[in-house]
C-alpha cells in the first residue's frame, strides 16, 4: 500500500509540474504577442532591438525595421544600420548590420549617420537607404544615399547631396497609397520641412513637393481616409518634447495649424517622432505612431514607443502608453 501510496504522490506531482510549465509556457507566448511601450525589446535572439531613428518597409507578407545600431561595444571608426525582419510587428529577427559605415565624406571625429530609412524601388529592384549624414557641428547637413539587391543588404554607399539644394537634417520617409516615394527633410535655415518626390530610380530627388513652414523635425506622414497627417517635433535636440500634428487635402496643401497630440505636459510621453505605419487588415486599418524614447547617455538603452493612433475625420490623438496587441492581418488592436 506505501508503494502506490508514493506512485500517486508521483504522479500528482509529475501532474502538478507538467500543467504548471504549461501554463507558463503559455503565458510566455501570450505575452510575447504583446507590444508594451517604453520597454526592452528582445529580438527572437533575446537581445534588444536596436533599430533606433528607425523607418519600416513591407515586401509582400514581411517587415523590415532599419534604424541605427547603438549596441555597446561597436567600433567608434564605423556607423551601422542595423535591420530585423517581422511577420507580425512583433516578433523581430536580426538580419544583421545592413550598412557598415567607415567616415565616407572625410567628416571627422563624431561624424553623424542618423535616422536611416529605407525604400524598394520595383523598377530597378534596388533598395534604397537614406540617412541623414553630418559632421560633428552638424554643418555638412545631407543626406547619404546607399543602395542593395537584398532587404537585409549589405548596402553599398553611393553618394551624398543636399537635396534641393538645402541643408538637410531629420528626415522621414512616406509611400503614398499610389506607391509614389517622397523623402521628408527637415532645413533649419527656412525654418521648416520639406516633402519631396523621389526620382525614378530613387537615388535623388525629383521636385519640391512642399515646404511646411513650421520649425519642426521628426516629420512623419500618412494618408488616411481622404487626408493627409503629418507630425513633427520642435527643435529641441535629445530633449522630448510636444509633438503636433496638422492636416491637408493634399501633400502640396494648405495645412492646417499644427495642434498637440497629446497632453504637452507629457513631452508626448517622453518621446519623439520617427514614422507613421499604416496597417491596413481585412477588418480594420490601424496607423502606428512610432517614435524613440532617447536616453542619451546610455544609447544602447533607449526604447521604443509604439501606440495606434486615435485618427479620423481630421483629428489625430496618442493615447496613454499601455500594453497592446495587434493582429496585421485583419489589422486590428487591442490595449490590454
Amino acid at each position: 500500500m506505501m508503494i502506490i501510496f508514493k506512485d500517486e504522490i508521483y504522479h500528482k506531482t509529475l501532474i502538478f509540474i507538467l500543467l504548471t510549465i504549461y501554463i507558463v509556457q503559455q503565458a510566455s507566448g501570450q505575452d510575447q504577442k504583446i507590444i508594451r511601450p517604453g520597454e526592452l525589446w528582445p529580438d527572437k535572439q533575446g537581445n534588444h532591438i536596436q533599430a533606433h531613428g528607425g523607418g519600416i518597409v513591407k515586401i509582400k507578407d514581411t517587415y523590415y525595421w532599419y534604424g541605427e545600431q547603438r549596441s555597446r561595444g561597436l567600433d567608434t571608426a564605423y556607423r551601422y544600420v542595423s535591420c530585423y525582419a517581422s511577420k507580425d510587428l512583433i516578433h523581430w529577427d536580426f538580419e544583421g548590420n545592413a550598412l557598415q559605415l567607415s567616415d565616407p565624406e572625410n567628416l571627422g571625429h563624431r561624424w553623424v549617420l542618423e535616422r536611416p530609412k529605407v525604400f524598394y524601388n520595383q523598377r530597378t529592384k534596388n533598395y534604397v537607404m537614406y540617412f541623414h549624414l553630418d559632421d560633428a557641428r552638424y554643418a555638412f547637413a545631407r543626406v547619404g544615399v546607399a543602395i542593395s539587391k537584398k532587404p537585409q543588404g549589405p548596402f553599398r554607399y553611393v553618394k551624398s547631396f543636399r537635396p534641393l539644394d538645402r541643408e538637410s537634417r531629420d528626415i522621414g520617409q512616406f509611400i503614398d497609397d499610389d506607391g509614389t516615394a517622397y523623402l521628408i527633410f527637415e532645413s533649419r535655415p527656412t525654418k521648416g520641412f520639406f516633402i519631396a518626390q523621389l526620382s525614378t530610380d530613387y537615388l535623388t530627388v525629383e521636385k519640391e513637393v512642399c515646404l511646411i513652414n513650421a520649425p519642426l523635425e521628426g516629420g512623419a506622414l500618412v494618408h488616411y481616409r481622404g487626408l493627409y497627417y503629418v507630425i513633427g517635433s520642435a527643435l529641441t535636440g535629445w530633449s522630448p518634447n510636444p509633438n503636433q500634428y496638422a492636416t491637408a487635402k493634399t501633400l502640396e496643401g494648405p495645412w492646417s495649424e499644427f495642434k498637440d497630440i497629446a497632453p504637452p505636459e507629457t513631452n508626448t510621453y517622453q518621446s519623439q517622432s520617427t514614422m507613421m505605419l499604416k496597417v491596413e487588415g481585412t477588418k480594420d486599418t490601424c496607423v502606428i505612431f512610432m517614435a524613440d524614447q532617447w536616453r542619451p547617455k546610455q544609447q544602447w538603452d533607449s526604447r521604443y514607443l509604439w501606440m495606434p493612433l486615435k485618427i479620423g475625420q481630421g483629428k489625430l490623438w496618442l493615447p496613454k502608453p499601455q500594453p497592446w496587441t495587434l493582429n496585421v492581418k485583419t489589422g486590428e488592436t487591442k490595449p490590454l
